[in-house]
């Protein structure tokens, strides 16, 4: 089963929320809203108050609440709050109230973890070229950062991929003639036309929709995924702290005082710990599969 993002998101809220200790107080929406309507109607007012809410990934600051038509009402800057982005919403759309993690803040702390495994973790890449004896340098795409292996498809039945032993990564290829600024020069014997593949690693690719697939979209193996949501937990696990803080009603000070003075940082250590465990076992998986060989470059 290939993991979508929505599913990443999902997934790691159920772990900072533990599962379900937490319940975010919700309702729905009873009609479609536009992405710059002001007056959101919803199912029960009651389970709304004056302040922040969540309609999918995008955060709506509520001016005002009226519990007899079961409006909230919006301030004209309430739409797309804090960096998240304006949007339609279909009616029968969930209602958060207060969201302990806003979902736009979980997608950043995800794809802030993808981009951070590099160069531990990598993205594997490949491209094939007819080799030809008057050429030796060959382009490789874009985002391509080092060469992992080179093989070429020697001739026969067989079909057998042959390594190339002599081969030099140019990091620095003149876009001129190189478009995208790197290039391969294979300097093997190779029989002229035959198919030359390269395997290259490349960084991972950030998420951006929620149906984009994990795999697909940044190139990381399926047993990144727990990897991933480690990263993106202790990232936010520490903000539970910041409720401690001295509120501005009675309410949240009696929320605060329930926890347990630095509970957060420790669990974001703990967190820690488990990402850098899981960092170190895809590391050495990675290793084993493509392992450090020496070549010539000439």
């Amino acid at each position: 089963m290939m993991t979508t993002f929505a599913e990443m998101i999902d997934d790691t809220l159920m772990q900072l929320t533990g599962y379900s200790t937490f319940q975010d107080q919700a309702t729905y929406l009873t009609a479609a809203v536009d992405a710059d309507d002001l007056s959101i109607p919803v199912a029960d007012a009651t389970a709304v108050s004056r302040g922040l809410i969540e309609i999918g990934s995008e955060l709506i600051q509520v001016d005002s609440v009226n519990n007899t038509t079961a409006v909230l009402t919006a301030p004209p800057y309430g739409r797309g709050y804090r960096s998240s982005t304006a949007a339609s919403h279909a009616s029968g759309t969930r209602v958060v109230s207060s969201p302990m993690f806003p979902r736009n803040m979980v997608k950043k702390a995800i794809n802030d973890a993808i981009k951070a495994v590099y160069p531990e973790i990598f993205a594997v890449g490949s491209t094939t070229f007819s080799f030809q004896p008057s050429i030796t340098a060959y382009n490789l795409p874009a985002g391509a950062l080092d060469v992992l292996q080179i093989r070429w498809q020697s001739t026969g039945p067989s079909k057998e991929w042959m390594p190339v032993r002599r081969y030099d990564v140019d990091k620095h290829a003149a876009v001129s003639e190189f478009a995208n600024g790197v290039a391969v020069n294979v300097y093997d014997g190779i029989t002229p036309g035959r198919n030359v593949k390269v395997t290259f690693s490349k960084e991972a690719v950030a998420l951006n929709a929620e149906t984009d697939v994990f795999t697909t979209v940044t190139g990381l193996p399926s047993s990144c995924e727990d990897l991933i949501r480690f990263g993106a937990a202790y990232r936010l696990v520490p903000f539970f702290d910041s409720a401690r803080l001295s509120g501005q009603s009675a309410e949240s000070d009696f929320g605060g005082a329930n926890r347990q003075p630095a509970g957060a940082s420790q669990l974001s250590r703990f967190l820690l710990q488990m990402y850098q465990v899981r960092l170190a076992e895809e590391t050495k998986g990675l290793q084993t599969l493509f392992p450090t060989r020496s070549h010539y470059t000439r």
